[in-house]
């Protein structure tokens, strides 16, 4: 027999909204400043996304869409936030769960379907993607403000100072001062014993993540 809540209905007397999944991919150029992947939709740049379908988890959405859109694979995004506002789609009701997956740029392997767009620079988008990409930047800020390269941006594994004040530079959006830096991520790194070579001036300490 089917149950009914207190004012007689059935769970399908409801009308269900249908549910999508929006991911900002976040990474930063060589060089460059933070910046978002973006594809393009109906005209638009927009986020890569998709409609759940029946049976699937939030999680395999999220992976199906950014393999099929944007050519990404084997990462493991951030859920972040659900966008709920009824009218945020003119399509219909459609929830969103958004996401944050910040990659290297080595991970962005199929780029002729992608564009790469600075966070500070950002074209008109559809629906509340502004939204979404402002919620995650804020979270890739937050977690850059404490700990080195949390989500493994740089492209090797052993980095000097310079370069992972650099990286930081970049994901904060402003200048980081270079003795508060140091004081802050030196004892979470540990030292590799070798010197960074083709470098100007004297040879710098390497390290990597995993200090004390």
């Amino acid at each position: 027999m089917q149950q009914r809540d207190s004012r007689g209905k059935a769970l399908t007397d409801y009308p269900r909204p249908s549910v999508a999944v929006d991911t900002a991919v976040l990474t930063v150029p060589p060089g460059g400043a933070l910046s978002v992947v973006a594809v393009t939709g109906d005209g638009d740049l927009r986020l890569p996304g998709t409609f759940l379908h029946e049976g699937e988890t939030l999680a395999g959405a999220v992976a199906r869409s950014l393999a099929e859109k944007a050519g990404i694979t084997g990462i493991r995004p951030v859920q972040l936030h659900v966008f709920d506002a009824p009218d945020r789609d003119d399509r219909g009701w459609v929830l969103s769960v958004a996401h944050l997956a910040p990659v290297r740029m080595s991970q962005l392997a199929d780029r002729a379907r992608t564009e790469l767009v600075p966070v500070a620079d950002l074209p008109p988008m559809p629906f509340d993607h502004h939204a979404i990409i402002e919620l995650a930047v804020a979270e890739l800020r937050a977690r850059h403000a404490e700990h080195p390269d949390p989500f493994g941006l740089l492209p090797e594994p052993t980095f000097t100072i310079r370069e992972l004040h650099e990286l930081h530079e970049a994901v904060a959006g402003r200048a980081l001062p270079r003795d508060t830096f140091r004081r802050l991520m030196e004892p979470q790194l540990e030292p590799t014993g070798s010197l960074a070579r083709g470098t100007v001036g004297k040879p710098a300490r390497e390290f990597t993540k995993g200090g004390a």
